[in-house]
């Protein structure tokens, strides 16, 4: 896990953990209590938040969750760092935390309608072609490094490298960073969330402003 606080906006505190890694949570939600957010802004479609609130924070049962080759595959390489569980435990444990205090949470990822229009705009067929290779291949031979924080930047690495997934991901990024500066002028601190892996490109984006939206 990783974080970072700005000099241009104390209030916010953006925290990174590895998705899936149990390990992280404890971590995670020491931050949290050292932070007292007013409000935590979780790297999540508001569809994507409300279901894990649903489907695991207040109900009594947890479903059985589906998961792809890829995502099985992501989950057996990790694993070698220790337990892992699906859904990502860090935001499902944030979450429970949050509502337990009262503390509201609010989506900073664009809904789904939104989400698949950036796609549609970014990744064109044959980028679409190369990104299934791409995670075929790291399907079947996962990435090996030292530390669970590498294995979470190298596994992006390996999957969205090509030109349009990059360009996705960064509008990704750029939506969820414009939501920030109003939502932590209305009620601060504010404890920002995402996957370790948008974490460099989420930084930049609060440091340095994000009056330009990605090409």
């Amino acid at each position: 896990m990783i974080t970072a606080r700005f000099a241009n906006t104390p209030g916010i505190l953006l925290i990174a953990p590895v998705r899936g890694l149990s390990s992280e949570v404890p971590k995670l939600l020491s931050e949290l209590a050292s932070l007292a957010p007013a409000q935590v802004g979780l790297g999540l479609s508001s569809g994507e938040l409300q279901s894990l609130r649903d489907y695991f924070v207040t109900s009594e049962a947890d479903p059985v969750v589906p998961l792809t080759s890829n995502e099985t595959s992501e989950v057996r390489g990790l694993v070698r760092f220790g337990e892992v569980r699906v859904p990502n435990p860090s935001f499902v444990e944030v979450l429970r935390w949050a509502a337990s205090r009262g503390v509201p949470t609010v989506p900073l990822d664009p809904d789904d309608d939104h989400t698949a229009a950036l796609f549609a705009q970014h990744i064109g067929y044959i980028e679409l072609v190369r990104r299934t290779v791409r995670e075929r291949r790291v399907s079947r031979s996962p990435p090996t490094p030292s530390s669970p924080d590498e294995f979470a930047l190298q596994w992006d690495r390996e999957v969205a490298s090509g030109k349009g997934s990059r360009n996705f991901a960064a509008a990704r990024d750029w939506f969820l960073a414009r939501q920030v500066p109003t939502l932590v002028a209305t009620a601060h601190p504010l404890a920002v969330v995402v996957d370790r892996e948008r974490f460099d490109s989420v930084r930049d984006l609060l440091a340095q402003g994000t009056a330009t939206p990605p090409a």
